[in-house]
Protein backbone atom coordinates (compact mmCIF):
# COMPACT_ATOMS: atom_id res chain seq x y z
CA UNK A 1 0.00 0.00 0.00
CA UNK A 2 1.43 3.39 -1.00
CA UNK A 3 2.04 5.93 1.82
CA UNK A 4 1.38 9.60 0.99
CA UNK A 5 2.39 12.27 3.11
CA UNK A 6 1.30 16.47 3.12
CA UNK A 7 4.73 17.29 3.37
CA UNK A 8 5.71 21.07 3.84
CA UNK A 9 7.07 22.77 0.58
CA UNK A 10 9.27 24.69 2.55
CA UNK A 11 11.72 22.15 4.47
CA UNK A 12 10.06 18.73 3.38
CA UNK A 13 8.32 17.89 7.09
CA UNK A 14 5.11 16.09 7.77
CA UNK A 15 2.02 18.98 7.98
CA UNK A 16 -0.23 18.88 10.55
CA UNK A 17 -3.61 20.13 10.46
CA UNK A 18 -3.42 22.93 13.35
CA UNK A 19 -7.14 23.49 15.68
CA UNK A 20 -5.72 26.88 16.59
CA UNK A 21 -5.01 28.10 13.02
CA UNK A 22 -7.57 26.28 11.04
CA UNK A 23 -4.37 25.73 8.71
CA UNK A 24 -2.20 23.04 8.05
CA UNK A 25 0.96 23.85 10.02
CA UNK A 26 4.71 22.40 9.77
CA UNK A 27 6.11 22.26 13.17
CA UNK A 28 9.63 21.97 12.06
CA UNK A 29 9.79 25.41 10.28
CA UNK A 30 6.86 26.49 11.48
CA UNK A 31 5.09 28.05 8.10
CA UNK A 32 1.58 27.74 7.40
CA UNK A 33 -0.23 26.53 4.56
CA UNK A 34 -3.93 26.81 3.53
CA UNK A 35 -6.37 23.48 3.50
CA UNK A 36 -7.96 24.59 -0.37
CA UNK A 37 -4.50 25.40 -1.45
CA UNK A 38 -2.40 22.61 -0.22
CA UNK A 39 -5.31 19.94 -1.42
CA UNK A 40 -4.14 21.90 -4.94
CA UNK A 41 -0.80 21.47 -4.55
CA UNK A 42 -1.04 17.70 -3.85
CA UNK A 43 -3.12 16.92 -6.55
CA UNK A 44 -1.06 18.87 -9.06
CA UNK A 45 -3.59 21.99 -9.51
CA UNK A 46 -6.51 19.68 -9.92
CA UNK A 47 -9.58 20.22 -7.69
CA UNK A 48 -10.64 17.86 -5.39
CA UNK A 49 -14.38 16.35 -6.83
CA UNK A 50 -17.25 14.20 -6.45
CA UNK A 51 -18.42 11.52 -8.07
CA UNK A 52 -22.58 11.42 -8.09
CA UNK A 53 -24.07 8.18 -8.72
CA UNK A 54 -27.37 8.90 -10.99
CA UNK A 55 -29.39 6.68 -8.28
CA UNK A 56 -27.77 6.66 -4.67
CA UNK A 57 -25.69 10.11 -5.05
CA UNK A 58 -23.18 8.50 -2.95
CA UNK A 59 -19.45 9.74 -2.90
CA UNK A 60 -16.83 8.21 -4.13
CA UNK A 61 -12.89 8.30 -2.96
CA UNK A 62 -10.36 9.19 -5.09
CA UNK A 63 -7.71 6.82 -5.36
CA UNK A 64 -5.09 9.27 -4.00
CA UNK A 65 -7.14 9.75 -0.97
CA UNK A 66 -7.57 6.42 -0.35
CA UNK A 67 -3.32 5.93 -0.62
CA UNK A 68 -3.58 8.96 2.35
CA UNK A 69 -6.13 6.92 4.61
CA UNK A 70 -5.86 3.71 6.59
CA UNK A 71 -7.92 2.17 9.19
CA UNK A 72 -7.85 0.41 12.53
CA UNK A 73 -9.60 -2.56 14.06
CA UNK A 74 -10.16 -2.53 18.09
CA UNK A 75 -9.78 -5.79 18.97
CA UNK A 76 -11.82 -5.41 22.30
CA UNK A 77 -14.99 -3.00 21.32
CA UNK A 78 -14.65 -3.71 17.24
CA UNK A 79 -14.52 0.04 16.82
CA UNK A 80 -13.27 0.84 13.53
CA UNK A 81 -10.79 4.24 13.04
CA UNK A 82 -9.70 6.22 10.25
CA UNK A 83 -6.45 7.98 9.98
CA UNK A 84 -3.74 9.46 7.75
CA UNK A 85 -1.34 6.32 6.89
CA UNK A 86 1.55 8.85 9.04
CA UNK A 87 -0.46 8.62 12.17
CA UNK A 88 0.27 6.03 14.64
CA UNK A 89 -2.86 4.41 16.46
CA UNK A 90 -1.49 3.13 19.31
CA UNK A 91 -5.30 2.63 21.57
CA UNK A 92 -8.32 2.75 20.94
CA UNK A 93 -10.21 6.52 21.90
CA UNK A 94 -13.30 5.05 22.41
CA UNK A 95 -12.45 1.88 25.34
CA UNK A 96 -8.69 2.74 25.48
CA UNK A 97 -7.47 -0.64 24.12
CA UNK A 98 -4.40 -1.45 21.93
CA UNK A 99 -5.58 -0.64 18.36
CA UNK A 100 -4.30 -2.45 15.74
CA UNK A 101 -4.27 -1.82 11.62
CA UNK A 102 -6.41 -4.32 9.30
CA UNK A 103 -7.11 -2.73 5.67
CA UNK A 104 -8.08 0.31 3.72
CA UNK A 105 -10.87 2.14 3.70
CA UNK A 106 -11.78 1.04 0.07
CA UNK A 107 -15.85 1.19 -0.02
CA UNK A 108 -16.48 3.29 2.38
CA UNK A 109 -18.84 6.36 1.50
CA UNK A 110 -16.58 9.18 1.47
CA UNK A 111 -17.93 11.96 3.93
CA UNK A 112 -19.52 15.23 1.89
CA UNK A 113 -18.49 17.84 4.60
CA UNK A 114 -16.66 18.15 8.05
CA UNK A 115 -16.27 20.59 11.12
CA UNK A 116 -12.74 21.23 11.42
CA UNK A 117 -11.43 21.17 15.25
CA UNK A 118 -10.94 24.34 16.67
CA UNK A 119 -9.60 23.23 20.48
CA UNK A 120 -6.65 21.45 20.62
CA UNK A 121 -5.31 18.79 23.53
CA UNK A 122 -4.22 21.54 25.82
CA UNK A 123 -7.66 22.97 25.49
CA UNK A 124 -9.51 19.34 26.13
CA UNK A 125 -7.48 18.77 29.48
CA UNK A 126 -7.95 22.29 30.54
CA UNK A 127 -11.96 21.74 30.35
CA UNK A 128 -11.16 18.39 32.02
CA UNK A 129 -9.75 19.86 35.32
CA UNK A 130 -12.22 22.42 35.11
CA UNK A 131 -14.82 20.29 34.47
CA UNK A 132 -14.15 18.18 38.17
CA UNK A 133 -13.46 21.83 39.83
CA UNK A 134 -15.34 22.80 42.44
CA UNK A 135 -17.53 18.65 42.92
CA UNK A 136 -18.61 18.82 46.45
CA UNK A 137 -19.54 14.90 46.04
CA UNK A 138 -16.01 13.73 44.35
CA UNK A 139 -13.57 11.69 46.19
CA UNK A 140 -10.50 13.95 47.88
CA UNK A 141 -8.07 12.41 46.08
CA UNK A 142 -9.45 12.39 42.81
CA UNK A 143 -7.57 15.61 41.73
CA UNK A 144 -4.37 14.69 42.55
CA UNK A 145 -4.62 10.80 41.32
CA UNK A 146 -6.68 10.27 38.65
CA UNK A 147 -4.16 9.76 35.64
CA UNK A 148 -5.50 10.76 32.13
CA UNK A 149 -4.32 7.42 30.22
CA UNK A 150 -6.11 8.29 26.45
CA UNK A 151 -6.61 11.79 25.04
CA UNK A 152 -7.49 11.14 21.03
CA UNK A 153 -8.98 14.23 19.04
CA UNK A 154 -11.23 12.08 16.92
CA UNK A 155 -13.77 12.55 13.91
CA UNK A 156 -16.96 11.14 14.73
CA UNK A 157 -19.53 10.17 11.59
CA UNK A 158 -22.94 11.42 11.80
CA UNK A 159 -25.66 11.35 9.16
CA UNK A 160 -27.24 15.23 8.97
CA UNK A 161 -30.95 14.83 8.41
CA UNK A 162 -33.25 17.69 7.10
CA UNK A 163 -36.89 17.83 6.17
CA UNK A 164 -40.05 19.80 6.35
CA UNK A 165 -42.81 18.65 8.72
CA UNK A 166 -46.46 19.33 8.21
CA UNK A 167 -48.13 18.49 11.64
CA UNK A 168 -51.94 19.03 13.03
CA UNK A 169 -51.97 18.30 17.04
CA UNK A 170 -54.86 18.64 19.93
CA UNK A 171 -53.84 19.79 23.53
CA UNK A 172 -55.74 20.01 26.61
CA UNK A 173 -55.22 23.27 28.43
CA UNK A 174 -56.75 24.20 31.72
CA UNK A 175 -57.30 26.83 34.24
CA UNK A 176 -57.75 26.94 37.67
CA UNK A 177 -58.53 29.64 40.58
CA UNK A 178 -59.28 29.30 44.01
CA UNK A 179 -61.25 30.94 46.92
CA UNK A 180 -62.71 30.83 50.29
CA UNK A 181 -65.40 31.46 52.89
CA UNK A 182 -65.60 30.89 56.51
CA UNK A 183 -66.76 27.49 56.00
CA UNK A 184 -65.04 25.90 52.51
CA UNK A 185 -62.64 26.54 50.11
CA UNK A 186 -63.44 26.12 46.95
CA UNK A 187 -61.34 24.91 43.78
CA UNK A 188 -62.74 25.81 39.91
CA UNK A 189 -60.68 24.33 36.90
CA UNK A 190 -61.16 25.18 33.26
CA UNK A 191 -60.41 22.93 30.42
CA UNK A 192 -60.04 23.67 27.01
CA UNK A 193 -59.23 21.91 23.53
CA UNK A 194 -56.63 23.28 22.15
CA UNK A 195 -55.81 22.77 18.19
CA UNK A 196 -52.98 23.27 16.39
CA UNK A 197 -51.43 22.86 13.11
CA UNK A 198 -48.12 24.19 11.21
CA UNK A 199 -45.32 23.77 9.09
CA UNK A 200 -41.49 23.56 10.19
CA UNK A 201 -38.18 22.98 8.33
CA UNK A 202 -35.48 21.63 9.97
CA UNK A 203 -31.47 21.47 8.69
CA UNK A 204 -28.21 18.84 9.94
CA UNK A 205 -30.11 17.31 12.44
CA UNK A 206 -27.46 15.17 13.76
CA UNK A 207 -27.88 11.41 14.97
CA UNK A 208 -24.25 9.69 15.29
CA UNK A 209 -23.55 6.62 12.69
CA UNK A 210 -20.97 4.47 15.17
CA UNK A 211 -22.39 2.03 17.31
CA UNK A 212 -18.99 2.67 19.32
CA UNK A 213 -19.91 6.35 19.89
CA UNK A 214 -22.02 6.52 23.07
CA UNK A 215 -25.16 7.82 21.65
CA UNK A 216 -25.57 9.86 25.60
CA UNK A 217 -22.83 11.53 25.43
CA UNK A 218 -22.52 12.26 21.66
CA UNK A 219 -26.34 14.04 21.77
CA UNK A 220 -25.28 15.86 25.08
CA UNK A 221 -22.22 17.36 23.39
CA UNK A 222 -24.53 19.29 21.22
CA UNK A 223 -25.02 21.79 19.77
CA UNK A 224 -22.64 22.09 16.89
CA UNK A 225 -21.87 25.69 14.92
CA UNK A 226 -22.72 24.38 11.48
CA UNK A 227 -21.74 27.60 9.74
CA UNK A 228 -18.47 26.32 10.55
CA UNK A 229 -18.88 23.72 8.00
CA UNK A 230 -16.66 22.82 5.53
CA UNK A 231 -16.32 20.59 2.08
CA UNK A 232 -14.21 17.76 2.86
CA UNK A 233 -10.59 17.65 2.59
CA UNK A 234 -8.18 14.69 3.56
CA UNK A 235 -6.03 17.05 4.71
CA UNK A 236 -8.49 18.16 7.99
CA UNK A 237 -7.53 14.70 9.33
CA UNK A 238 -3.88 15.26 9.59
CA UNK A 239 -2.76 14.92 13.57
CA UNK A 240 -6.58 12.79 14.24
CA UNK A 241 -8.40 9.88 14.48
CA UNK A 242 -11.72 9.41 12.10
CA UNK A 243 -14.06 7.24 13.12
CA UNK A 244 -15.60 4.84 10.23
CA UNK A 245 -19.01 4.83 10.34
CA UNK A 246 -21.28 1.76 10.72
CA UNK A 247 -24.62 2.78 10.83
CA UNK A 248 -26.52 3.28 7.56
CA UNK A 249 -28.72 6.12 7.23
CA UNK A 250 -31.68 3.58 7.39
CA UNK A 251 -30.46 2.45 10.44
CA UNK A 252 -30.32 5.99 11.86
CA UNK A 253 -33.58 7.44 9.59
CA UNK A 254 -35.92 6.62 12.86
CA UNK A 255 -34.07 7.90 15.64
CA UNK A 256 -34.02 11.47 13.21
CA UNK A 257 -37.33 11.11 12.96
CA UNK A 258 -38.19 10.59 16.41
CA UNK A 259 -36.42 13.71 17.58
CA UNK A 260 -37.78 15.91 14.67
CA UNK A 261 -41.43 14.20 15.67
CA UNK A 262 -40.72 15.17 18.84
CA UNK A 263 -39.32 18.88 18.52
CA UNK A 264 -42.19 20.01 16.19
CA UNK A 265 -45.15 18.91 18.87
CA UNK A 266 -43.25 20.48 21.38
CA UNK A 267 -42.96 23.80 19.47
CA UNK A 268 -46.84 23.40 18.58
CA UNK A 269 -47.18 22.93 22.58
CA UNK A 270 -45.29 26.36 22.84
CA UNK A 271 -47.64 28.04 21.66
CA UNK A 272 -50.62 27.27 24.14
CA UNK A 273 -49.36 29.96 26.36
CA UNK A 274 -52.10 31.43 29.33
CA UNK A 275 -52.97 27.75 30.97
CA UNK A 276 -51.73 26.48 33.99
CA UNK A 277 -51.24 23.21 32.16
CA UNK A 278 -50.81 21.86 29.16
CA UNK A 279 -51.26 17.75 28.19
CA UNK A 280 -50.93 16.61 24.63
CA UNK A 281 -53.87 14.51 23.70
CA UNK A 282 -53.34 13.75 19.87
CA UNK A 283 -50.79 14.48 17.00
CA UNK A 284 -49.96 14.04 13.63
CA UNK A 285 -46.67 14.65 11.59
CA UNK A 286 -45.83 14.54 8.15
CA UNK A 287 -42.06 14.59 7.47
CA UNK A 288 -41.57 15.62 3.89
CA UNK A 289 -38.65 16.50 1.24
CA UNK A 290 -36.05 14.41 3.28
CA UNK A 291 -32.43 15.09 2.56
CA UNK A 292 -28.94 13.87 4.59
CA UNK A 293 -25.54 14.55 4.10
CA UNK A 294 -22.37 12.33 5.91
CA UNK A 295 -20.40 14.22 8.12
CA UNK A 296 -17.51 14.23 10.04
CA UNK A 297 -17.35 16.06 13.38
CA UNK A 298 -14.91 17.17 15.76
CA UNK A 299 -14.66 15.75 19.09
CA UNK A 300 -11.74 14.73 22.01
CA UNK A 301 -12.07 11.81 23.97
CA UNK A 302 -10.38 11.50 27.42
CA UNK A 303 -10.27 8.06 29.13
CA UNK A 304 -9.46 8.61 32.99
CA UNK A 305 -8.18 6.05 35.43
CA UNK A 306 -8.86 6.41 39.26
CA UNK A 307 -8.55 3.84 42.32
CA UNK A 308 -8.17 0.93 39.33
CA UNK A 309 -11.53 2.27 37.28
CA UNK A 310 -12.12 3.87 33.77
CA UNK A 311 -13.98 6.74 33.19
CA UNK A 312 -14.66 8.22 29.98
CA UNK A 313 -15.27 11.74 29.04
CA UNK A 314 -16.14 13.44 25.74
CA UNK A 315 -16.25 17.15 24.77
CA UNK A 316 -17.39 19.08 21.71
CA UNK A 317 -13.73 19.73 19.68
CA UNK A 318 -15.77 23.09 18.14
CA UNK A 319 -17.51 24.43 21.57
CA UNK A 320 -15.77 23.09 23.86
CA UNK A 321 -18.93 21.58 25.83
CA UNK A 322 -17.57 18.62 28.37
CA UNK A 323 -19.67 16.16 29.54
CA UNK A 324 -18.77 12.57 31.31
CA UNK A 325 -19.33 10.73 35.02
CA UNK A 326 -17.24 11.20 37.75
CA UNK A 327 -16.70 9.03 40.63
CA UNK A 328 -18.47 9.77 43.79
CA UNK A 329 -17.28 9.71 47.56
CA UNK A 330 -19.72 7.37 49.47
CA UNK A 331 -18.95 8.78 52.62
CA UNK A 332 -19.70 12.43 51.65
CA UNK A 333 -22.95 11.34 49.36
CA UNK A 334 -24.23 9.87 52.90
CA UNK A 335 -23.46 12.91 54.77
CA UNK A 336 -25.35 15.33 52.18
CA UNK A 337 -28.37 13.21 52.00
CA UNK A 338 -28.34 13.23 56.33
CA UNK A 339 -28.04 17.25 55.98
CA UNK A 340 -30.77 17.33 53.15
CA UNK A 341 -33.00 15.24 55.10
CA UNK A 342 -32.28 17.17 58.40
CA UNK A 343 -33.16 20.77 56.19
CA UNK A 344 -36.29 19.26 55.49
CA UNK A 345 -37.03 18.63 59.00
CA UNK A 346 -36.53 22.06 60.34
CA UNK A 347 -38.49 23.28 57.54
CA UNK A 348 -41.67 20.75 58.04
CA UNK A 349 -41.20 22.03 61.77
CA UNK A 350 -41.19 25.19 61.39
CA UNK A 351 -43.93 25.58 58.68
CA UNK A 352 -46.27 23.28 61.14
CA UNK A 353 -45.59 25.48 64.25
CA UNK A 354 -47.11 28.39 62.09
CA UNK A 355 -50.37 26.61 61.27
CA UNK A 356 -51.08 25.82 64.94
Amino acid sequence: MAVVEYKCPSCGAALRFDSSRQKLFCDSCGNEFDVEAMNSYMEGDEKDSFDWPEEDNENEWLESELEELVAYSCPSCGGEIVTQATTAASSCPFCGNPAIYTKNISGMLKPDCIIPFKLNKKQATEAFEKFFSNKPLLPPMFKSQNTISEIKGIYVPFWLFGCSAKANATFRGTTSRSWSDKNYRYTETRHYALKRSGNISFEDVPVDASKQADDAYMQAIEPYRYVDIKEFKTSYLSGYFADRYDEDVEECQPKANERITRSTIQQLASTCSGYSGVTEESSSVQLQQAQTRYALLPVWMLSVKYNGEDFHYAMNGQTGKFVGKLPIDNARYLMFLIGLSAAFTAIATFVASLLI
